[in-house]
């Protein structure tokens, strides 16, 4: 009976303000915050690169719409995209000391313009705040679609597979920007391929969403 006793003296301290904590912190509770810009109709204009090929650098304007069905999934309805291509050192000093015709099979697959169509979806939002003095709210997405693509060459209409992922940046309700980086993966023939990497910036215009 006295050590019965004795446990109890230890024990119902601790049961005490065990007891007590509960009562001042009764429980943990978590909450995620409503997005505080929504996209509905986007217009988006971009400029970009074409970086990958070694014979030319291609620098592009783009112009798309895409409709937002929702915070998380969207269809890029449609995107065209042209190209101002400048010949590199390495076609340059071919055509010059080689003798490379510019009409050479090698230079055909310079990309003229694209036109495209994708689905979007954006399953990252969020806010980060600089320097605790503003905050900046922004997302990330993952895109595929089909394109085609003109090239140089005389029957130059290819199919392409596009992929890629981007960050968007809201300045407001209505503005904010992107950085896309996509891959047109395009079926040149029958047994060849060529990836047409794009690296792209935009402002993209937003119209109709609501709070």
């Amino acid at each position: 009976m006295r050590y019965a006793l004795l446990l109890l003296s230890f024990l119902v301290p601790g049961l005490a303000r065990a007891q007590a904590e509960a009562l001042e912190n009764p429980g943990t509770v978590s909450a995620i915050q409503e997005r505080q810009y929504r996209m509905h109709h986007e217009l988006l204009l971009g400029v970009g690169v074409l970086p990958a090929d070694a014979y030319y650098k291609g620098f592009i304007g783009t112009v798309a719409y895409t409709y937002h069905f929702s915070d998380t999934f969207a269809w890029q309805v449609g995107r065209g995209s042209y190209s101002y291509n400048v010949n590199t050192s390495l076609r340059t000093q071919l055509e010059r000391d080689f003798e490379v015709s510019p009409t050479d099979t090698a230079f055909q697959d310079e990309i003229q313009w694209m036109v495209g169509s994708d689905l979007v979806w954006s399953p990252l939002y969020g806010k980060l705040a600089v320097l605790n003095s503003s905050v900046l709210h922004f997302e990330a997405f993952l895109l595929g679609g089909g394109t085609v693509v003109k090239t140089e060459r005389q029957d130059g209409f290819r199919p392409a597979v596009n992929l890629g992922l981007g960050v968007r940046l809201f300045s407001g309700k209505t503005v904010s920007f992107r950085l896309d980086v996509t891959n047109n993966v395009v079926f040149a023939g029958a047994s060849r391929i060529i990836n047409v990497p794009v690296v792209q910036l935009g402002t993209a215009f937003n119209f109709g969403a609501t709070e």
